[in-house]
């Protein structure tokens, strides 16, 4: 266990904003090969992949190895890239979202290899980039250029150790409103797009107080970015943008959302698109992230919860007191688009991701790796 601890501090240490993972994907390749991985390579996005046993029941294990930026290390009482470890708490940007997740299932899949636990099986654990921004596209170019279907996939993103059953869905849009631009003098001469706008922004108000009523859990709106366009600081604004994240739980459908946004700009000299984001990865490809996802959520009595359920008992010795739902998105959406029965656990509080001070409960990353390594030895893709 010392081991994957100072392997996880490592990750921690090593700054790995979104598109600038290289370094980190460098070092887990070649700790994997350390360890003994069969395969271990860089594919043409920059995931890192590792790979144990050769068998016809596919698992895959996946954690993003980019994290959000640490702008205020002047607030952190330890440094965000120390690796500190103080009161059985190990400290640091990604250290839950999500390096100690990384860290227990690349280890736990090379020890199920030295354990004989992998006749008939394969493991594939992958080192995801850019997932920040970007859900799911980072494991879209993996299936797609790797061939890989596993018969399950684990999303080890923070979960307090506890088996998660899905996540919220998401609608990101960007709407503008078109004026016409006039001198500021004049302003009479003109149509102010911002002014436009103002209105549009009342009704996203109104929408997300309205989604706020529901009983929990319910949907969001938020207003996430505005800008505007302008001949000069004299003059009416001709176009305004805004950005909106319209987050669904289960019982929402895209259908709904997708209207709502009609219904936002309506009688305005208006439209919507979706929110498209487009990054270059470290290597050099392009990223293009459809932000679009119903909300997801796998059965109780699902076999893959089932086998997690059995997992936990014989880890921890006693049966899940109760399930959890991530209220983000994750790269599940790829799996999950795909026909691949998903589903999550992770070590860490992701209440802590992208927070000051964040950090990992040190006890909860060997938990983790625990619970890897029975669920490798019981993995079987029958009936799922």
């Amino acid at each position: 266990m010392a081991d994957l601890i100072r392997f996880v501090a490592d990750l921690v240490r090593i700054p790995s904003y979104s598109d600038q993972e290289g370094p980190i994907v460098t070092f887990v390749k070649q700790h994997m090969q350390q360890l003994g991985y069969d395969e271990v390579y860089v594919d043409r996005v920059g995931n890192v992949v590792g790979r144990v046993g050769n068998g016809p029941d596919i698992l895959h294990f996946d954690s993003h190895v980019d994290t959000v930026k640490a702008e205020d290390a002047e607030a952190w009482t330890h440094s965000p890239f120390s690796g500190a470890i103080v009161d059985g708490k190990l400290y640091g940007r990604g250290s839950v979202d999500m390096k100690a997740a990384l860290g227990a299932s690349i280890y736990a899949a090379a020890q199920a290899k030295k354990d004989g636990l992998l006749e008939g099986k394969t493991i594939y654990v992958t080192g995801s980039i850019c997932e920040e921004y970007c859900d799911g596209v980072n494991l879209q170019n993996f299936y797609q250029d790797s061939g890989v279907r596993p018969a399950a996939c684990i999303i080890c993103e923070p979960s307090n150790n506890q088996i998660t059953l899905g996540h919220t869905g998401k609608v990101q849009a960007r709407v503008k409103t078109h004026g016409v631009s006039a001198h500021g003098s004049a302003p009479e001469k003109g149509i102010n797009a911002v002014y436009a706008m103002a209105e549009v922004i009342q009704r996203v108000e109104q929408l997300n107080i309205k989604l706020s009523q529901k009983p929990k859990p319910h949907g969001t709106i938020v207003l996430s970015d505005i800008s505007c366009v302008s001949a000069s600081l004299n003059a009416v604004p001709s176009e305004c943008s805004i950005y909106l994240d319209r987050r669904l739980v289960i019982g929402d459908s895209l259908e709904e959302a997708l209207a709502q946004l009609d219904d936002l700009i309506q009688d305005k000299d208006a439209e919507w698109e979706v929110g498209t984001l487009v990054h270059t990865s470290w290597t050099g490809q392009e990223l293009v992230y459809k932000p679009v996802h119903e909300p997801w959520q796998i059965d109780k009595e699902h076999p893959l919860t089932r086998m997690l359920r059995k997992t936990y008992e014989e880890a921890f010795g006693h049966k899940p007191i109760e399930y959890n739902f991530w209220d983000f998105g994750t790269n599940a959406v790829t799996p999950l688009s795909l026909g691949i029965p998903t589903i999550g656990f992770g070590p860490g509080d992701y209440k802590q991701a992208h927070m000051v001070d964040e950090h990992c409960s040190v006890a909860q990353i060997e938990q983790a790796y625990a619970f890897y390594l029975k669920l490798i030895e019981n993995f079987a893709s029958k009936g799922l």
